[in-house]
């Protein structure tokens, strides 16, 4: 089961040369996380952080295959690649422009890794590939 969602390629997103700058694929693959966070998992980063806990990345791998322009409309799909006893792995493709590996660990309130709270796990799990 994967998560799917739309993301424009704006202006703010791209470099002079008009494509998209490397670094902002960084901020749309965490947008996925996110808002996969917030739609499928219904616990949004905000009520993680007003209960002391987080969820860092601690890995980030990206193929670049082509590049993105101004006005593109990329369809990002992101899939729970593993789900470990503290982390998960997502695999996050937009199209044939790139792929990425986003790996996060659940921090609790002492900022160690903590094991996956039941609920999100649950949810974890059913979304794995």
């Amino acid at each position: 089961m994967s998560y799917s969602r739309v993301i424009p390629i704006e202006f703010c997103h791209c470099d002079p040369a008009g494509i998209v700058f490397y670094p902002r694929y960084a901020e749309m693959v965490n947008s996925m996380v996110e808002n996969f966070f917030i739609d499928e998992v219904d616990y949004p980063f905000a009520r993680m952080m007003a209960a002391g806990q987080g969820m860092p990345t601690v890995r980030l791998e990206i193929d670049f295959r082509k590049p993105s322009r101004l006005g593109d409309r990329l369809e990002w799909q992101l899939r729970v690649e593993h789900v470990g006893r503290s982390s998960v792995r997502f695999l996050v493709n937009a199209g044939d422009r790139l792929e990425a590996r986003s790996t996060v660990v659940w921090m609790d309130r002492d900022f160690t890794p903590s094991p996956w709270p039941d609920h999100i796990r649950q949810t974890l799990e059913a979304h794995h590939a």
